[in-house]
């Protein structure tokens, strides 16, 4: 397994509010572990709840006895929402602070995947699929048919979210489960990412010659290039090979 994990602050932030995580060690009783966490609020806030989020998350996930991955993760992402929920009780400055979240773990041919928010999961294969569905409020209008996904891309709204970790006492968590063969590629990234880079162009990028390393730095670049208006958190995955690159 060959993986990638990086961000960077953007042209435009002051903060760097994005948190990455990524694992091919055993994290509990999942073989490997990845996630990336996209923090709102002001000031600090939204720093300290992607890394927050994340902590907690992965430190429930190493106490779980469970063996089934979708429980063992969504014990953990509901863990995480209330750390950040009661973290924000305590200060005014983190007050109102939240965070998106998407996870994935592979075991053998199949990837378990969770989100919450707009942070997504691609998967690359005979061209590029998105496996997760973005909670905003422009993909829930695209969804309804009241807005064209060519419109949705410059929306005015396209950074509301309608669900976020630390919002709620309640989590709502969509997951997916799909198997995959190889030459797949996994990308998680935050919509740094996917706002600034079009799916045909992240596609175009990881089809050509290079490593992981390589390429994720390459779509980090891209997403600069194209106006860096956020924070950018890549993790790029080739599932089937034996060398770890970090």
């Amino acid at each position: 397994m060959r993986v990638y994990a990086g961000k960077d602050i953007g042209q435009r932030r002051q903060v760097n509010q994005d948190y990455v995580y990524a694992s091919v060690e055993s994290v509990g009783n999942l073989p490997n572990l990845f996630v990336v966490a996209d923090g709102m609020g002001g000031h600090n806030a939204g720093d300290y709840a992607s890394s927050c989020a994340v902590q907690e998350l992965v430190d429930t996930i190493k106490k779980n006895a469970d063996y089934n991955p979708v429980k063992i993760i969504r014990y953990g992402m509901e863990s995480a929402n209330l750390k950040v929920l009661d973290e924000a009780g305590k200060s005014e400055e983190r007050k109102g602070m939240g965070t998106t979240m998407v996870v994935a773990t592979i075991i053998g041919n199949y990837v378990y995947v969770a989100n919450v928010g707009d942070s997504r999961l691609y998967v690359i294969h005979q061209g590029i699929h998105q496996i997760t569905k973005d909670h905003s409020l422009v993909q829930e209008m695209v969804r309804m048919g009241e807005l064209r996904e060519e419109e949705a891309r410059d929306h005015p709204d396209k950074n509301i979210i309608t669900r976020a970790l630390g919002v709620a006492r309640s989590l709502d968590v969509d997951f997916f489960d799909l198997e995959i063969g190889p030459d797949t590629m996994i990308l998680m990234c935050s919509d740094g990412l996917s706002n600034m880079v079009t799916n045909e162009e992240i596609a175009d990028l990881l089809e050509r010659p290079g490593n992981v390393k390589e390429k994720g730095k390459a779509l980090i670049r891209l997403a600069n290039a194209n106006g860096g208006k956020d924070n950018i958190a890549v993790v790029l995955i080739e599932p089937f090979t034996k060398e770890v690159e970090k």
